[in-house]
């Protein structure tokens, strides 16, 4: 085949279907405007763009009731440069998906952050190897401690990776503070640090102001932490943790201006 086609252009990818293909960055809408500003309009604190406001993609207005989250919003809009990345805008994200997607229906979330709770990552603690086990104690057995105490809910433990099926009535007393949650955006950011961490438990414990973000992000990561470690990290598993921290830190800056 050499001999037929000659030398590899080392222009032309590896995979012929990506010569075509337009690149990420093309496809991104070149920045409009000049000045962004966050006013208040029926009580709401809205960004606009040249005067005029940013609407979501459900096209209603992209605002908070608080003027913290606003202003982090309207920085991300400032700090966009040739194009509007939405990637690098979390907090926009998390605010649309809160207007667009959570407040028609709170209830769909909450249920969905009471079946993380159901199989809590918090629960299931290392049968091996040696030492892990005693840093699931450490870090994890006051997050337990403080769901019975703080909700009511006396969670289960088991070893290994078996199912274990959470009382009844923890769940009931987990669910009745996750129904409290009545914020769209709050319960937004609440489910993204469920959805981040495993665990509905730190959800819930950063909600409450138990821990802040450099609590919760290391409680999370505990066998994440001990693997590398022991054996090291490579440069995607680097990169996947570095996004998953940019979009804790949203949540956290949305839960803390909220409360």
């Amino acid at each position: 085949m050499a001999d037929i086609l000659g030398e590899r252009d080392e222009n032309v990818p590896e995979t012929p279907t990506r010569v075509s293909e337009p690149s990420r960055k093309s496809q991104l809408p070149k920045r409009f405007y000049q000045n962004v500003i966050v006013a208040e309009e029926d009580g709401l604190h809205v960004v606009k763009l040249d005067g005029r406001p940013v609407k979501t993609p459900g096209k209603a207005p992209l605002g908070s009731s608080s003027p913290d989250i606003a202003e982090v919003m309207a920085s991300e809009w400032r700090d966009q440069v040739e194009v509007i990345d939405p990637m690098s805008m979390p907090v926009t994200r998390l605010v649309n998906t809160a207007i667009d997607g959570v407040a028609s229906d709170l209830q769909v979330v909450q249920e969905d952050i009471v079946r993380f709770a159901s199989s809590d990552m918090l629960c299931y603690r290392s049968d091996g190897p040696d030492g892990l086990d005693d840093l699931h104690r450490e870090h994890w057995d006051p997050m337990i401690d403080w769901a019975h105490v703080a909700l009511g809910a006396r969670f289960s433990l088991a070893q290994g990776i078996v199912f274990v099926e959470q009382p009844a009535d923890a769940m009931t007393a987990f669910n009745s503070h996750v129904g409290q949650i009545d914020d769209p955006l709050a319960l937004a950011a609440c489910h993204l640090v469920t959805s981040l961490t495993g665990s509905a438990i730190v959800a819930m414990a950063v909600y409450k102001g138990e821990i802040d973000l450099d609590e919760a992000w290391k409680i999370a990561h505990v066998d994440e932490d001990w693997n590398i470690a022991h054996w090291g990290e490579d440069d995607e598993a680097r990169q996947r943790r570095a996004a998953r921290l940019v979009d804790m830190k949203a949540a956290y800056t949305c839960i803390a201006a909220l409360s």
